[in-house]
């Protein structure tokens, strides 16, 4: 299928990519791979601006549900996400790419704080910008925060590296025959439940006609291929 042609892209990693092969925590390895391919994409053009996931460290809905607060455990989660945006930006860096990294709850000792235009002027000057810490705010989840920055960053389309190659009508962990679909409306989405990202930052990407393109980051090259038009992935648009 041939696919349009983007300039600057967000990417979302799940949390959980950066887990590897483990059950939980941070494998370097996995790390390096993902941020080897992240760099291999910025060398040949694209501007890049990264959001990356905690569920690998903690997950502030899954606490709550134990009994935590969940604004205090979706707070707990933002953290978490800060740790994998350091961890990503040492590998990028120890590669030779320049990067920044901008969280949303002000922490200056280890990043600098979320400025829009900022952000937009690192892109400019070439460097990949990892934004952490969600939106800031309790009850949002990374999803959401990366529609948000790639509405905000003015992004031509949001990549989501998870672990499946797209979107199906269920689950091809559990279902055998799903149907993997090439192109969907945001519209199909919202209306048959299906598992892309959550609601909020589905309608965010409907709203400012911002394309999500779905694909498999736990195959090594795959991101390449995906950017070039090739590969196998999902593209959610109007």
């Amino acid at each position: 299928m041939t696919r349009p042609a983007f300039k600057r892209i967000l990417l979302k990693l799940s949390g959980e990519v950066l887990m590897g092969q483990g059950q939980f925590g941070i494998d370097p390895e996995t790390v390096d791979r993902i941020a080897g391919e992240i760099g291999a994409a910025r060398q040949a053009g694209f501007e890049l601006c990264v959001v990356v996931g905690g569920g690998n460290i903690f997950r502030g809905l899954a606490a709550a549900a134990k009994g935590f607060d969940r604004t205090s455990a979706d707070y707990m989660g933002m953290l978490a996400t800060v740790m994998n945006a350091l961890a990503v930006q040492n590998a990028l860096e120890r590669m030779g790419h320049d990067t920044r990294v901008q969280s949303a709850i002000p922490m200056a000792s280890v990043c600098e704080p979320y400025i829009r235009r900022r952000a937009e002027r690192h892109l400019e000057k070439g460097r990949i910008v990892i934004f952490a810490a969600g939106t800031g705010n309790p009850f949002f989840t990374t999803d959401t925060a990366a529609a948000l920055r790639a509405a905000e960053m003015n992004c031509d389309a949001l990549f989501k590296g998870t672990s499946v190659d797209g979107v199906y009508n269920a689950d091809p962990k559990k279902v055998a025959d799903a149907t993997r679909y090439e192109t969907v409306t945001f519209d199909r989405v919202l209306n048959d439940h299906l598992k892309v990202m959550d609601a909020s930052a589905i309608a965010l990407c409907r709203e400012n006609n911002i394309p999500i393109v779905v694909f498999n980051i736990r195959e090594t090259g795959n991101l390449a291929k995906v950017l070039a038009g090739e590969g196998t992935a999902t593209i959610v648009q109007a």
